[in-house]
């Protein structure tokens, strides 16, 4: 099979085209032929060494992928056959046109979704899922944020959030983003780059949710974000981290915390467990597939990339230029 390998730790020029052996599927296991794959953030800081995959994943890049089922390992339940056609969330081997998926972390494409635009939808809805439905951290009615908008995972959470009775804002880097994010279900989208004048993104949407403070927060910016989030909180509000590009470390105020009874969390997705991640694909495909196929939630994509062109995929995606998910054509 066709296949993207890291050469070396590097930039998009690390990524090359190479032909490996087709995996062979493990006990429980699914083999699908890949027809498409999602690009994610994780997969850039992996071919930059900076987030290696679990142990007993594959090494190859990519942890989304659609397509039909090629064959059946042992112990499969009926579920399946040869021939389905599924997405599915996997550890490591999406950027391949054979790719071994643990069952319970297949689903059917969505009614009403390509196969192909149903490769844009495993990882950003299962995060999605898991930090505001799992443990029930976002209701109808309250007032929701979550940064970056224009993102893979930001335009699933306005949609969802919005689709489950949340009051939805949020932020992205330029005016036309932000319109894109209005487009899809945002009551307010504040460009973070612009109104330092009346105080900037924060103090907006502080005027946006007063006299309450927001209810939750969905972040991936983390660092001289944090303090920030804590201000807009509402008491009992929730802050729930999924990611940290400005930083890991932070600094709070315990006091407030502790006054305003607020709940901070977070997690990852790729080191859980078949069966947490089985748990949480059963939940989306029963909560989540009816909103698609009535079209009140869909796959956002930005860009397809056949597979040989991996790496300018990777370019758009560090560029911060696209909106939506970029996802790689592997047929």
């Amino acid at each position: 099979m066709r296949c993207i390998e890291v050469a070396a730790p590097g930039g998009p020029e690390a990524l090359r085209l190479v032909t490996r052996p087709v995996p062979q599927p493990g006990e429980g296991e699914i083999l699908v032929r890949v027809q498409a794959a999602g690009v994610n953030r994780a997969d850039l800081l992996q071919r930059q060494g900076h987030y290696p995959p679990p142990r007993g994943a594959s090494p190859i890049l990519g942890m989304e992928v659609s397509g039909q089922i090629a064959e059946l390992g042992e112990g499969t339940t009926a579920r399946w056959r040869v021939g389905d056609v599924v997405c599915a969330l996997v550890s490591g081997g999406g950027y391949a046109e054979y790719c071994a998926v643990p069952e319970g972390q297949c689903m059917p494409v969505p009614s009403g979704v390509s196969v192909h635009a149903a490769a844009a939808i495993p990882e950003a809805a299962i995060t999605v899922w898991a930090n505001l439905f799992e443990r029930r951290r976002l209701f109808a009615g309250n007032l929701f944020l979550v940064q970056g908008g224009s993102s893979g995972i930001g335009t699933m959470a306005v949609q969802i959030a919005r689709a489950f009775g949340a009051r939805v804002a949020t932020t992205a880097g330029t005016e036309e983003k932000c319109r894109f994010c209005l487009s899809l279900g945002a009551e307010i989208a504040v460009n973070y780059r612009a109104n330092e004048d009346t105080g900037g993104w924060a103090a907006e949407l502080a005027r946006w949710a007063a006299p309450h403070g927001i209810d939750a927060i969905l972040d991936m910016i983390g660092g001289d974000y944090f303090a920030r989030h804590i201000d807009l909180l509402a008491p009992g509000g929730r802050l729930i981290q999924i990611a940290f590009i400005h930083g890991s470390q932070v600094t709070v105020d315990l006091r407030t915390m502790m006054t305003k009874r607020l709940l901070v969390t977070g997690s990852t997705l790729r080191p859980r467990t078949v069966s947490e991640k089985s748990d949480l694909a059963w939940a989306v495909e029963h909560k989540l597939w009816p909103l698609f196929a009535t079209g009140q939630i869909k796959p956002v994509i930005d860009a397809f990339f056949p597979l040989e062109r991996a790496a300018d995929a990777h370019r758009l995606m560090e560029s911060g230029r696209h909106m939506g998910k970029i996802v790689l054509d592997v047929e």
